[in-house]
């Protein structure tokens, strides 16, 4: 049986633009659609005028805006199956709960309430942080959003935490028929500049020969797994997080990896996964490796 992929709902227009890419990201994996409404709706039934059904007026509010997603989904991808659910939780313990079920959870880039000039919801931001499944949050420009580039971006991380988020990447790009880049990012030997001119055996280049090597190796194991995928290997001398947000510029998705520890209840995410979940100009998926 397929996992659904789960989307975060609360009738917020991040909200709505979350939904419309969940429902084609549906479509193009086969995968049932799942949409959660989490709403702690007794906090504000004082302020609120009864129904004359008796239901508390929070729980009406929100049925309807887990129907009216339902109802979009219906008429932009009618052969997607949709089911939903309403959470008397706060968003973040709802979706967390809803992870390990999940083949992947799907947020917004801010949630109804939230300050509009945060460069990220708290909610997507916690979620993305936290889950044991692969999180996408739909943010950006527009034409990313839409799929303009058919072009999808992996960042191989450490042989550890690279393999699940290269695999993800791979399905993806499978699944929209796109082509992947893959980026390894390397760093300049310390007491090296650009400006300095680099002798034959630079331990620059070396540096840079290793990385070659290594994003060689990761990507012969994906095109085993993936012959037919169009996959283009790019290094580029820079820290990860500003090489991987110069390739987002002109993609669809892009897809990075964090570590997830057991035991430890924090915000885990490396420095590569913050940046493009605060400043990527297209949607990012941050694939937990867990340890």
């Amino acid at each position: 049986m397929e996992l659904p992929l789960v989307v975060g709902v609360d009738g917020s227009d991040s909200s709505e633009v979350a939904v419309d890419w969940a429902a084609d990201e549906a479509a193009r994996h086969g995968l049932p659609l799942r949409l959660v409404h989490a709403f702690r709706w007794e906090r504000y039934e004082r302020a609120l005028p009864p129904f004359t059904t008796g239901r508390p007026a929070g729980e009406v509010m929100a049925q309807n805006i887990v129907a009216s997603c339902a109802q979009r989904v219906a008429v932009r991808q009618p052969q997607v199956k949709v089911s939903e659910e309403v959470v008397p939780d706060d968003a973040v313990s709802a979706l967390l709960r809803a992870a390990p079920d999940a083949h992947a959870l799907v947020v917004g880039e801010r949630g109804r309430g939230e300050v509009a000039g945060l460069l990220l919801g708290s909610v997507s931001l916690a979620v993305a942080a936290r889950a044991v499944c692969p999180v996408i949050v739909v943010r950006g420009a527009e034409p990313n959003i839409r799929g303009s580039f058919d072009r999808s971006v992996v960042g191989v991380g450490e042989a550890a935490e690279r393999t699940p988020a290269l695999r993800f990447a791979a399905r993806e790009a499978q699944a929209r028929g796109c082509a992947l880049t893959a980026v390894r990012a390397w760093r300049r030997p310390v007491g090296k500049h650009a400006d300095q001119p680099r002798a034959a055996d630079d331990t620059s280049q070396d540096h840079d020969a290793r990385t070659v090597a290594e994003l060689d190796e990761a990507l012969r194991e994906i095109g085993r797994e993936h012959p037919d995928l169009s996959v283009d290997g790019r290094t580029a001398e820079g820290p990860p997080h500003r090489v991987l947000l110069d390739a987002a510029a002109e993609a669809d998705l892009v897809i990075v990896g964090a570590e997830r520890r057991h035991g430890h209840f924090g915000l885990q995410l490396g420095r590569a996964a913050h940046a493009l979940l605060h400043h990527s100009a297209c949607p990012v998926a941050v694939v937990p490796h867990l340890v």
